[in-house]
């Protein structure tokens, strides 16, 4: 007679899941009425038994987290993106593919898979939880997304081209933040759907008609508010901010690039400024707040050195309004920093 026995081994828990492993009960013939040592009325050898999986016998487990200390679940949620985890480095990552572009670089249809895809990832931190990720971009994304991740608590740490001659042009900000891990995810969630908003050409992109030979600014108030003094140039008016660093023991400045400037040109109505700004690492999330504060674009962040001492950053910007609300905006930035300016 074929006998059957269903026993309970062990819970494992699987992608949310609990599976009951059942152990099986072998005995010879000869046997049939021996209780295996150890096994207890639990298990009684039957000849020819069989295996029947069970699933959530009796009060199921709660299911453990796939990564400890992140709610894999709830990150997917609130970012409005699926992920992957990383068992082994205890890291879950969100990804957004930017399918919608299909670039061409030198003449070549761009998949995905070669490195158009935006990205979030998750990781415990002391406590706390850290994510770090890359956004694709066209250019008339980068600010409006920009804006969506600084408003949103995230830090904009770099901000870079990946390729040459694209079709359309791709753009790629670095973002980070370290915090509460439901205000990190809903932060990046915020920054995917302006991603998504703002696609299909619906960003911003400014248009001016200013020829620069025929400026009429009053420079002197451009000054006052700057709290530097600048020099005309073939319509240009052109103020540099010096800072100093330390590189391989020699002291560096202005003279060496270590500076800040601004071009203006156009009226006091209509203007344009375009510029660099140098700010210490620690004083960069401030400067892009108060830039895009202004309505002043960014269009690069990275460094220009490496091995000075503190740390300097560059940001290149892009504005257009009237001359004096552009000044305003720069000094703002200005005041975030200790760079040395005059009163207003």
């Amino acid at each position: 007679m074929e006998s059957r026995v269903t026993v309970t081994w062990g819970m494992v828990a699987l992608a949310g899941a609990t599976v009951a492993l059942l152990g099986v009960a072998r005995a010879d013939e000869d046997e049939r009425d021996e209780e295996p040592a150890g096994t207890g009325a639990l298990m009684q050898a039957l000849p020819n038994s069989k295996v029947t999986l069970a699933a959530g016998i009796g009060q199921a487990a709660k299911a453990a987290p796939d990564v400890p200390g992140l709610d894999t679940a709830a990150i997917e949620q609130l970012t409005g993106a699926k992920g992957q985890i990383d068992r082994k480095e205890g890291v879950f990552k969100v990804s957004v593919p930017r399918s919608d572009l299909q670039p061409t670089v030198a003449g070549m249809k761009l998949p995905t898979s070669m490195g158009l895809t935006a990205w979030a990832a998750f990781e415990p931190s002391h406590g706390h939880t850290m994510v770090m990720g890359d956004i694709v971009l066209t250019e008339d994304q980068v600010n409006p997304v920009m804006s969506a991740a600084l408003d949103a608590g995230l830090e904009v740490t770099a901000l870079h081209n990946h390729f040459f001659w694209e079709t359309p042009r791709v753009m790629f900000m670095h973002i980070g933040g370290t915090g509460d891990q439901r205000a990190l995810a809903g932060a990046v969630g915020k920054v995917f759907a302006k991603l998504k908003e703002t696609a299909g050409g619906k960003g911003e992109t400014p248009s001016v008609q200013i020829d620069p030979a025929q400026s009429s600014l009053d420079t002197a108030k451009i000054a006052a508010i700057l709290g530097a003094e600048g020099k005309a140039n073939q319509g240009v008016y052109k103020v540099e901010i010096g800072r100093t660093i330390r590189m391989h023991g020699t002291k560096v400045g202005n003279s060496m690039g270590v500076n800040t400037w601004a071009a203006f040109a156009g009226s006091d109505e209509r203007a344009v400024v375009d510029g660099d700004f140098a700010m210490l690492e620690s004083e960069l999330q401030g400067v892009l707040k108060a830039l895009r504060g202004a309505r002043i674009d960014i269009v690069a962040i990275h460094q220009h050195m490496t091995g000075e001492e503190p740390r300097m950053m560059f940001l290149h910007y892009w504005g257009v309004g009237p001359a004096q609300d552009l000044a305003r905006g720069l000094r703002a930035a200005l005041d975030r920093t200790s760079t040395q300016v005059g009163t207003r």
